[in-house]
């Protein structure tokens, strides 16, 4: 196989290194450019470099036939080391093991599962704010035996396999030193105890599955899709960790008279062609009561009228939306005698409207 750069160069080392310099700078370079570490372009070939460099370097006999003709043949693949392949080399160097620098694996506390659960709330409701419960299932420590597992006066053993760590090591020597294998123990599942006298309630596991009905303080201003999210009242956590959390979603009954459009409402007033025409003052509903409303003369159908501060207070409680008031000309479709005869009498002094014919 032809060369492709130095071997030396490589490694980052004088020709005269010694058998240990070249097994330190290996080391380094390998850990440093291992594809399961080094996810950077080009140092998948890089770390190929390295370990064929290393395979001649590290072989005396190859060595010396490198050194005196520049090259020689490499066979493809890592150099077995009784680690039984790569992947086990580089699961000593990152895997879960306690290395000469003193690393150790633990085990880690971890947060309770979060949970939904869903509401359906009047206009009133949503708008004004309110509290209603919600009835979830969630995971709780077992009230019997208050998480332990173990029946009520008795407790857990010490695990004879890891002596209560919760782990097995092994220790294994290789060309990089001494390591030591940490894998969780198969006896206790890595809680380090076992329990010969299970709780009755929750069958040793130390946690049960309960209903409950959970006081939701419902905020004024939440709108359809709106989730709130209630701190820990999730299930309970792991080794430790904290309880997860509740998160309510909501979904709001419309109303009667008024539409919603975020933080404003909109109200639609029918009036008469004489309001519309002459003017005139009406009351109109609204969250905080009924307001006036002053309609110019003249008003055409679709005018709309805003009152400032009059709509749904935001969420964070920072300031309201604005109520709107859509005017909407109504029509008579049906007339008596009497009504018939003022609307002909009126059409003949107004103006009538002709469509343009010619195009």
């Amino acid at each position: 196989m032809a060369i492709k750069q130095d071997y030396y160069e490589v490694l980052g080392l004088p020709r005269n290194a010694s058998d240990e310099e070249i097994k330190r700078a290996f080391r380094k370079l390998a850990k440093l450019y291992h594809p399961d570490r080094n996810r950077e372009p080009g140092a998948e070939e890089k770390f190929k470099e390295i370990n064929e460099a290393y395979q001649v370097l590290s072989d005396p006999e190859k060595r010396r036939r490198y050194d005196r003709y520049g090259r020689v043949d490499v066979a493809e693949g890592f150099p077995d080391f009784g680690f039984g392949g790569l992947g086990d080399i580089f699961e000593s160097f990152f895997g879960g093991f306690s290395t000469p620098f003193g690393r150790t694996a633990q085990r880690v506390s971890q947060r309770g599962d979060s949970l939904q659960s869903h509401l359906t709330l009047s206009f009133k409701e949503a708008v004004f704010g309110c509290s209603k419960e919600v009835e979830i299932q969630r995971i709780e420590f077992c009230p019997s035996c208050h998480g332990i597992g173990s029946e009520p006066g008795t407790n857990p053993a010490t695990c004879p396999d890891c002596r209560g760590t919760g782990q097995v090591r092994r220790v294994q020597q290789s060309i990089f030193g001494r390591f030591t294998h940490i894998t969780t123990c198969s006896r206790c599942g890595g809680s380090g105890t076992v329990i010969s006298n299970p709780c009755s309630q929750c069958q040793g596991r130390g946690r049960i599955k309960v209903k409950r009905k959970v006081m939701v303080k419902i905020p004024a201003g939440v709108d359809e899709g709106y989730r709130l999210r209630l701190d820990g009242e999730g299930s309970a956590g792991l080794y430790g960790g904290p309880p997860g959390d509740l998160y309510v979603a909501f979904s709001v009954k419309p109303h009667n008279l008024f539409h919603r459009d975020g933080s404003d409402i909109l109200y639609e007033l029918p009036i008469n062609f004489a309001q519309a025409a002459l003017g005139g003052e009406v009351r109109v509903p609204s969250l905080d009561g009924k307001v006036d409303l002053k309609i110019p003369p003249g008003t055409q159908n679709g005018k709309t009228f805003r009152f400032k501060d009059k709509g749904i207070s935001h969420v964070d409680g920072k300031g309201r939306g604005d109520l709107l008031v859509k005017l909407s000309v109504i029509t008579p479709q049906h007339l008596d005698k009497n009504q018939r005869h003022l609307f002909e009498e009126l059409a003949k002094v107004l103006p009538w409207t002709e469509p343009p014919l010619d195009i």
